[in-house]
């Protein structure tokens, strides 16, 4: 193995987002470090940059406050919560997924997961995940197709309101973008819809990088005690990811609360994209952890049998020494270090048959699915008033 192929086992800065045309041009622009610093900086001008002109555009065409239009700015709740709390959370996104994905390749060395003879495809694997995430054309790409596909076919005939908004006037021929709606549909949608496919293009790496990883024989211990064959710290990962979750969720959120204020809607009509949104969630942070299905049965099945055989051994001899009176007569059973053993191998085998498929717990779907639909939670206020909430919380409680 040479130099450069070794040094990715031991490099820390293993990440999918620490690299790209984008984050070299922050880097230049003095809104990142070599280590995603200054985020905050990074949010503020990311926030200030699509939300701040339309506001001021809204302003100076009159259609900021409430009365100005049928949608006036300052009551576009998707609006907001899309610049300033979606938007920031996928910038905190990177800095999390960063840190906690910085130990990843040395768990898979350091756990002996990777056999020696693999050691090569492994290394591999790393290059190539390294060699998207730093790719120009991937990027590019993103941004031709947010132009061609994001705003014309997705922003227009979906996002916008089907009523007289902030971002529009009227003409004899119809709706017209304003001022403010030509930044809003070239510039700061645009932008946002980069920033959510390019956390799209990044878990497409990530789940490429399983991919390769699960074609290599790993050596699982069926005893481990984190009931995956020492796959438990990939669980992590995943709880990096929660940040998205909130962001597909928040957008949601506004998507919905702008159509019961401004169109009458009510929070039941959108139960189908509720469930849409926490199904996509699932699919794109979960299923990827699927892929060492196939090895974790083999390895429990085969632990099944070893430790099966293993046990049989220990018991038939234990028969004979304890039961059969084979024993010495200066032995006592009292104390015996055969019935601690006995209790052991049971306890062992007992973690062999509780030996999950998966890296997915219990707890990681019901948080991924509570960050998804924290955000459409206070929607049910449009239901129900808050005093009669708390009523009928209080009725079932006391």
């Amino acid at each position: 193995m040479d130099k450069k192929t070794h040094s990715y086992l031991t490099n820390e800065d293993f990440s999918i987002v620490l690299g790209g045309p984008f984050f070299q041009m922050m880097r230049k622009a003095k809104l990142s470090g070599n280590a995603l610093e200054s985020a905050k900086s990074r949010t503020l001008i990311m926030a200030l940059f699509t939300w701040l002109p339309l506001l001021i555009f809204s302003f100076i065409a009159g259609k900021a406050l409430t009365g100005s239009a049928v949608v006036p700015f300052l009551e576009d709740i998707g609006v907001h919560i899309r610049y300033l709390v979606a938007l920031p959370l996928m910038v905190f996104a990177e800095l999390l997924v960063h840190k906690r994905m910085r130990t990843v390749v040395k768990q898979f060395v350091e756990r002996k997961l990777i056999p020696e003879n693999a050691m090569d495809k492994f290394n591999a694997a790393i290059a190539s995940a390294m060699k998207w995430r730093n790719s120009l054309f991937a990027e590019l790409f993103i941004i031709v197709f947010v132009y061609v596909v994001g705003v014309h076919f997705v922003w227009r005939p979906y996002a916008l309101l089907d009523a007289t908004a902030w971002y529009t006037y009227s003409t004899e021929s119809g709706n017209k973008l304003s001022l403010a709606g030509i930044w809003f549909g070239y510039v700061s949608t645009p932008l946002f819809q980069f920033l959510i496919l390019r956390w799209y293009y990044r878990i497409f790496i990530w789940s490429r990088f399983i991919w390769q990883i699960s074609r290599i024989q790993l050596n699982f211990n069926p005893l481990h005690p984190d009931k995956v064959g020492g796959l438990g710290f990939l669980s992590e990962i995943d709880s990096a990811f929660l940040p998205l979750a909130l962001v597909h969720g928040a957008v949601l959120s506004g998507l919905i609360a702008d159509r019961i204020f401004h169109l009458g809607a009510s929070l039941p009509d959108f139960k189908v994209h509720i469930v849409i949104i926490v199904a996509w969630v699932w699919c794109i942070l979960l299923v990827p952890l699927m892929l060492f299905a196939g090895q974790l049965a083999h390895a429990k099945r085969k632990g099944i049998v070893n430790y099966g055989k293993l046990a049989a051994k220990y018991v038939r001899d234990f028969d004979e020494k304890w039961l059969q009176n084979t024993k010495s007569e200066n032995e006592t059973l009292v104390g015996s270090a055969d019935i601690q053993s006995l209790a052991d191998l049971s306890n062992s085998y007992e973690t062999v048959k509780k030996m999950s498929f998966t890296p997915i717990t219990k707890e990681t779907l019901i948080t991924l699915t509570a960050m998804t639909l924290l955000p459409v939670l206070p929607l049910a206020l449009t239901m129900m008033p808050l005093e009669e909430l708390a009523k009928k919380l209080i009725e079932i409680l006391l």
